[in-house]
């Protein structure tokens, strides 16, 4: 048992590890040529790629635990100015990535993103947390999962474009700024189902706080895989009603990815806080020291590297000559993940962390 600290390498390794998978994910050589559990589930379901996401704004949450509180003891005006600019900067930078390189009109750039739906959750959970404190956040998050599978429920069906956050998106933000795959018109990061992932967010602090007041104890492994383990239970149940689905953030994919994070942090926790086996970390504490600024530099990379039609150049004529489609396609997300990761080592070394 270790006494409660105010760092936790397990929650860097945690964050740092969701990093490294989302990069891996995201730049796979040859979108065509990809392992199963690489791919996001093509509609309901779930695989090992769609825990990615959601776990980073869980992390969001795990921070928020311990900056908080920080904040409110510079009073209300502090708390909203801070939280604002941090909220409005992010949203921007993810709204700028996507305009990237900054040829196309903007009247024909994507405004929901990744980056947008974290600036977005993390603004919220923030005020939720300090202006209704704890219990309230405990009674939104519950309000929000139900009243978004009641209005999901009541205004559409749960079909690619028969459900009802398709519907207000299109309604709202237009063709020309949602998201398009394959043909296929649809906002995974759309606006209604920022709602539930509000939660996720919310989850991850609360697990923070847990960890904060009782410390790297079996105490806290036990009440952190109990909990996990009846948000899946809840989430398996739901999803005879409500299926498990990223693309709609579904309330059931809320439960059963928080459910999974409350399983595999305590796991952490265990291994690197109380059995000490911290060898292994320094890794993935590299993509957690500097976790925006990797994730922005891969995005602009891998723009780039379409733009000068490299990156289809280094999968053809570099690791097809070596490696079967599948294969290469997934060397390929690992070289870049570890050519970021080289980036982010020589900011480490040189002790340069940019934080927003």
């Amino acid at each position: 048992m270790s006494k409660p600290q105010n760092r936790y390498l397990s929650l860097d390794v945690l964050r740092g590890l969701t990093v490294a998978l989302m990069i891996v994910v995201n730049t796979p050589g040859d979108w065509g040529h990809v392992y199963g559990p690489l791919l996001h589930a093509d509609w309901h379901g779930f695989t090992p790629t769609d825990w990615v996401f959601p776990t980073f704004l869980f992390v969001v949450g795990n921070a928020l635990a311990f900056a908080l509180p920080k904040y409110a003891e510079q009073g209300d005006g502090a708390v909203l100015a801070k939280v604002g600019r941090r909220t409005a900067l992010i949203f921007l930078l993810g709204f700028l990535v996507y305009w990237f390189p900054f040829t196309g009109p903007l009247d024909h750039v994507r405004i929901p993103g990744v980056l947008q739906r974290i600036a977005l959750c993390f603004g919220s959970a923030a005020l939720i947390l300090h202006f209704c404190k704890e219990k309230g956040a405990l009674w939104f998050s519950i309000a929000a999962l139900l009243a978004y599978w009641l209005v999901m429920a009541l205004f559409g069906d749960y079909s690619v474009h028969g459900n009802a956050a398709y519907k207000l998106d299109l309604a709202v933000l237009g063709k020309a700024h949602m998201y398009e795959e394959a043909g296929v018109l649809f906002d995974p990061e759309g606006i209604l189902s920022t709602l539930p992932s509000i939660v996720n967010v919310i989850a991850g602090y609360f697990a923070g706080r847990l960890i904060l007041a009782l410390g790297a104890s079996y105490e806290t492994l036990a009440r952190l895989m109990m909990a996990g383990v009846a948000c899946i239970g809840v989430a398996l149940c739901w999803d005879l009603a409500f299926p498990i689905n990223k693309k709609l953030w579904t309330s059931s994919y809320v439960l059963f990815s928080v459910g999974l994070d409350l399983l595999i942090l305590p796991l952490l926790i265990y291994v690197i806080e109380m059995r000490g086996q911290r060898r292994w970390t320094y890794f993935f504490e590299v993509f957690g020291k500097n976790t925006l600024f990797i994730y922005l530099l891969a995005q602009v990379a891998a723009t780039v590297l379409f733009v000068t039609d490299t990156y289809g150049w280094m999968y053809q004529h570099v690791l097809l000559a070596f490696a079967p489609p599948k294969l290469a396609s997934l060397l390929f997300a690992l070289f870049f993940m570890l050519a970021c990761w080289l980036v982010g080592y020589a900011m480490d070394r040189k002790r340069i962390y940019i934080k927003v």
